[in-house]
């Protein structure tokens, strides 16, 4: 059994990988690695795909949510924080009440958006799994699901009113992204 395998200069489903490139050390042993120029699924019906999983989803939606709730929340605090400034505060105080709430109000809006997508994410992979079909509705469908679970807790009416204001962010951020890829060239 051969255990050194020779790398194969005419196959073009690999590419060379060279752990040590770049550094400028001489290493007696220099291992090429061929390693596949297309993405790796486990199963067919996953490369088939042409779109993020569910787990893909809810780790991308939630990490967003939160990452920009948390960027706006730690904006809003630090405009708070200026504002509440008084006349005789050092510059040690000032500092501390702008980053007290520059934190308080950046996790607060990075824990509700990351919620918000989290729920986002679920509802669309449950709509596609329900329908099985990759359209624009299960978008606007999982926005107004979305909108709804998250004020549901808040009575009928503002479930209803979120569920409306979350299909149409939804629906006009969709009907924008294919407006973009029609009429902008990228």
């Amino acid at each position: 059994m051969d255990s050194e395998r020779k790398p194969d200069p005419n196959n073009t489903q690999t590419r060379y990988y060279d752990p040590y490139q770049g550094i400028q050390v001489p290493i007696p042993v220099r291992n090429v690695y061929q390693l596949p120029t297309a993405p790796q699924f486990l199963f067919d019906e996953e490369a088939r795909r042409s779109r993020r999983n569910l787990s893909d989803n809810l780790t991308f939606f939630t990490g967003c949510g939160y990452l920009l709730g948390a960027l706006g929340g730690g904006a809003s605090g630090l405009v708070t924080g200026v504002k509440s400034f008084e006349p005789g505060d050092t510059a040690k105080l000032r500092a501390n009440r702008v980053l007290n709430s520059s934190g308080h109000a950046g996790r607060a809006w990075g824990n509700r958006l990351g919620i918000i997508g989290l729920i986002y994410a679920g509802m669309e992979g449950g709509a596609m799994a329900l329908r099985d079909v990759d359209d624009v509705w299960n978008s606007v469908a999982a926005g107004l699901g979305t909108g709804a679970v998250y004020r549901a807790a808040r009575g009928v009416r503002s479930a209803a009113v979120a569920g409306a204001v979350g299909g149409v962010l939804v629906g006009a951020a969709v009907t924008a992204k294919q407006a973009l890829k029609r009429y902008v060239p990228i």
